[in-house]
């Protein structure tokens, strides 16, 4: 199996529900396990109301700050995670970042790294622009296109 293999494999079980799988050949053996708890069903009564309670009704114009927000990232391009794992921003905690906000950056330039299975996988630009906002926390965890970085094109 090679690399590309594996990524959908992952990208398969993560969508599929399904809580761990694996793949033996004569040479290669793999196996998948997500993080997905089962969800437990609670059963609970709730007393029923003797009165109506009468709830404040929130004005319209409280969705009005919402809308400018996302018309300001709009403009901007995203750099998405290809991948299920945990984010680094360098190589090594010693090492310089690969993109900070601020930088300009283009085509096949690394901008992190993401580990999968003790894996690190260099994570590259598929475009050119200048990195507006860093998404994600250093060494936290990505799903599948999970946006990580917006960038302003150039």
């Amino acid at each position: 199996m090679d690399i590309k293999q594996i990524q959908d494999l992952i990208r398969f079980v993560s969508k599929s529900g399904v809580n761990e799988v694996s793949i033996e050949q004569k040479d290669f053996k793999i196996t998948i396990k997500t993080n997905e708890v089962q969800p437990q069903v609670i059963h609970a009564s709730i007393p029923a109301q003797t009165a109506p309670v009468a709830l404040p009704v929130a004005p319209v114009a409280a969705a009005e700050p919402a809308a400018p927000a996302a018309a300001d990232n709009s403009k901007y391009l995203t750099i998405k995670s290809p991948m299920i794992g945990t984010f680094y921003r360098s190589a090594s905690p010693d090492k310089p970042l690969f993109a900070n906000v601020g930088d300009e950056i283009k085509t096949g330039t690394v901008v992190c790294i993401i580990e999968a299975m003790k894996l690190f996988n260099e994570i590259e630009s598929e475009i050119s622009g200048r990195i507006v906002k860093v998404l994600v926390d250093n060494a936290s965890p990505v799903e599948y296109d999970q946006p990580l970085f917006l960038v302003e094109p150039i």
